[in-house]
């Protein structure tokens, strides 16, 4: 049973007894909670746990519309965690995504409060994330950096301060050198048209693809 809060309950009834609390056999972290013997919402299990939902107790309207608003914080939760488990994200995209899978804007501001207190969703670390990864893997200009960056969602003082970290000159020898394997056949004006329009592609411009494109050649030729 989907999550839904049952119209019958809450209309008719000032307070409703919890009569059963069952664990879905197919999606083992919910659960269905019956109401004076009948189905009339779906859980999540942590859900369930964290409000110590007892077979017994008695719920009125509002204690009801706690629980709907508490589970939905929770799937919230987990839908962030989700998304966080693949690589660190920037606020925006975490609000965007939330967005994308329904939660309203007062619950995603809610659990990304609750990510920030942990430490786990902070902009300025996942600056320093995001141009230290493409450091390593994929060198690239500052401009492209910071073009990226944006996309993001970053704020502009945020951006600037991660991309200072990037050594232009070193990032295109390192974009050159793991391109040049591959034109090492080339002759010298086939190579350097290749390889600068690849550098230019990487965000580079024109002085530091002319200096990187002339050592790399170089370089070549030596061994």
């Amino acid at each position: 049973m989907g999550f839904s809060l049952f119209c019958f309950f809450i209309k008719t009834h000032n307070m409703s007894k919890i009569t059963g609390i069952k664990r879905e056999k197919t999606r083992g972290r919910r659960v269905n909670v019956f109401l004076d013997g009948k189905p009339a919402l779906g859980l999540l299990l942590e859900t369930a746990r964290q409000t110590n939902l007892k077979v017994g107790q008695e719920l009125g309207e509002s204690a009801l519309e706690n629980l709907a608003k508490a589970d939905l914080r929770q799937r919230c939760y987990n839908s962030a965690a989700r998304f966080l488990s693949y690589r660190p994200r920037s606020e925006s995209e975490m609000r965007q995504r939330l967005a994308r899978h329904g939660y309203d804007a007062e619950t995603i501001e809610k659990t990304l409060g609750r990510y920030r207190e942990m430490g786990l969703v902070d902009d300025a670390a996942f600056a320093r994330f995001w141009v230290e990864n493409r450091n390593t893997f994929s060198p690239r200009s500052k401009r492209l950096a910071k073009m990226e960056l944006k996309k993001k969602g970053l704020q502009t003082g945020i951006i600037e301060e991660a991309v200072n970290e990037i050594d232009e000159k070193e990032n295109a020898y390192r974009a050159a050198l793991s391109r040049a394997r591959r034109l090492a056949a080339l002759d010298d004006k086939a190579f350097r048209l290749k390889l600068g329009q690849y550098l230019g592609r990487r965000g580079f411009n024109y002085g530091i693809i002319k200096e990187i494109t002339d050592r790399v050649w170089k370089e070549l030729r030596k061994k």
